[in-house]
């Protein structure tokens, strides 16, 4: 769209020329007749500052017209317009204050009918329509005083790169020749150094307003208003025109592919929908796939293709389109399936059986398919889903594995299909084995056995965290003559009674312990085979 949407007039183009020819002849000091041209440029400037705006006022009386016939389609780039129009109006009123600033510190007085305006006096009209008349046109000390040394130029800079980052961020990527238009109108580099005059850099401000009389000043910020008017105009008629480019009831054309799924089965299809995200129906986009044009119906096209073999396949294609201005434009896009066969791996994650009353962990891979997609399912119990993996609970004992069955089905292409069935078996936890010192028999010395404070319950080679604590149990000592005493237990402690009877040991004396009970962690009660020791 660019700059063809408000070119520079032949009119306005002289006023830019004059100007800086009359900058130039600032630098050879030429007097009277050269600060009465720039009272007649900064006037023809003012003139088309006014011509601009009233062009610029008819695109936004045209935004909304078009906004009250489609709000929908239009809502989008009238904000946008509008946004335009307020940073505008806001950039013109700062420079407006900044003339009045400089005029009313240059010295000058108001229009009245006591002090009438004559033909040969230099004036400025303020915002709030007072006339002002400049008494020193030609001052040079006021100027620099506010512009350079009161930093008031660096404001003007740092707000003029303000506006002028507004405006491009909202052309689109492929309109450079907007953007690069608004960037040059509005540019604010400090000048190139000219090495032929000593080579001193110079920055933006000191450039244009540095020992500058007061007329020329005030023609360079009308110029600079100008500039900022043909940016207004440049934006809002290229937003407008973007209304006319959705014209087939889209604003935004992108390439979309929908499959119906990722991952596809040896033996499937893989199926995927190809199209423009939007629609005109007067005419149909070309769509190309794998270099291959394809028929397109209702504005989208079908890709099919036989999925024999397993791996990673990738394809790709383009999307032509006619814009209203007879523009073809393309959109690329591409995309990549996965093909695996129909295959599932279970497996306990501890053990090759599950055990009742416990939570058993249980790992499921599906060949290449996402986590949540696969859904396991059970007889003889039930599956807890717990983050990528599953916990098994099975409810009644099948040590043949007859009764208990995983099934693993997968989420594919919106079909819930099964990916294998296995049979598992069911057991009850072992029995835990007493134990004194680590030991369930066997030979033992006095002075070690008195050490122990009772008898353990141990899952021996058992990768569950899974606990049996005795709860009783009695000791009987041999004595002389086969005499043989009884001390009960009701924990997993030795009671003083028994310590004292283990002190009194002599070598080669019996200890057995028996009438063993312990408790599981799921509550169910165990006898446990009884231990004896020999003393030595």
């Amino acid at each position: 769209m660019g700059a063809k949407n408000c070119p520079e007039t032949p009119r306005q183009k002289m006023i830019n020329m004059m100007y800086i020819v009359l900058t130039a002849m600032l630098a050879l000091n030429v007097a009277a007749e050269v600060l009465e041209a720039f009272n007649v440029v900064d006037s023809s400037l003012i003139q088309t500052l006014k011509t601009v705006d009233m062009k610029n006022m008819q695109v936004y009386s045209a935004f909304d017209q078009a906004y009250a016939e489609n709000a929908a389609r239009v809502g989008e780039w009238k904000e946008k317009a509008d946004k335009v129009k307020v940073e505008t109006r806001e950039m013109i009123a700062y420079i407006d204050s900044l003339k009045e600033y400089l005029v009313r510190a240059s010295g000058s007085s108001l229009v009245t009918p006591e002090n009438p305006l004559k033909a040969e006096s230099s004036y400025l009209v303020t915002a709030s329509g007072d006339t002002l008349i400049m008494s020193k046109q030609d001052d040079l000390n006021s100027p620099s005083e506010i512009l350079i040394t009161q930093k008031n130029a660096t404001v003007l800079k740092e707000n003029i790169i303000e506006y002028r980052t507004s405006l491009v961020e909202l052309i689109q990527e492929q309109d450079e020749d907007l953007r690069n238009t608004v960037l040059s109108a509005l540019d604010t580099s400090d000048p190139p150094v000219n090495y032929r005059e000593g080579g001193e850099a110079k920055s933006w401000e000191t450039e244009y307003f540095l020992d500058k009389p007061l007329i020329a000043i005030l023609t360079l910020l009308s110029k600079i208003q100008i500039d900022v008017k043909n940016s207004e105009a440049n934006l809002i008629n290229y937003l407008y025109a973007q209304i006319d480019a959705g014209s087939f009831l889209f604003n935004k054309l992108g390439a979309r592919v929908i499959p119906r799924s990722s991952v596809v089965l040896q033996g499937d299809e893989y199926v995927a929908e190809v199209f423009l995200a939007a629609e005109d129906t007067t005419q149909q986009p070309e769509i190309i796939i794998n270099n291959r044009s394809v028929e397109v119906k209702d504005g989208k096209a079908t890709y099919r293709v036989s999925s024999n073999e397993p791996g990673t396949f990738k394809w790709s294609g383009l999307i032509k389109y006619k814009t209203p201005a007879g523009l073809i434009k393309s959109y690329p896009f591409s995309q990549e399936y996965q093909v695996t066969r129909p295959s599932v791996t279970m497996s306990a994650t501890r053990m090759n059986v599950f055990y009742r009353g416990l939570d058993n962990p249980f790992d499921v891979g599906g060949g290449g398919i996402p986590q949540e997609n696969l859904e396991v399912t059970m007889t003889n119990g039930q599956v807890i889903k717990s983050g990528n993996n599953y916990i098994i609970k099975p409810n009644e004992l099948d040590e043949l594995g007859r009764r208990t069955s995983v099934s693993v089905y997968a989420s594919i292409g919106n079909e819930r299909r099964l990916l294998g069935t296995t049979q598992w078996r069911v057991k009850k936890v072992p029995d835990p084995v007493a134990q004194v010192a680590g030991q369930t028999g066997g030979t033992i010395r006095k002075e070690r056995l008195l050490v122990e404070e009772g008898v353990m319950a141990v899952l021996e080679d058992f990768d569950f965290d899974f606990k049996y604590t005795v709860t009783q149990f009695n000791v009987q000592v041999s004595g002389a003559g086969g005499y043989v005493s009884i001390w009960e237990s009701n924990n997993n402690r030795f009671t003083n009674d028994q310590k004292e009877q283990f002190r009194r040991l002599t070598p080669n004396s019996l200890v057995y312990i028996a009438n063993i009970k312990a408790r599981g962690d799921d509550g169910e009660v165990r006898d446990l085979d009884p231990i004896s020791f020999k003393i030595m």
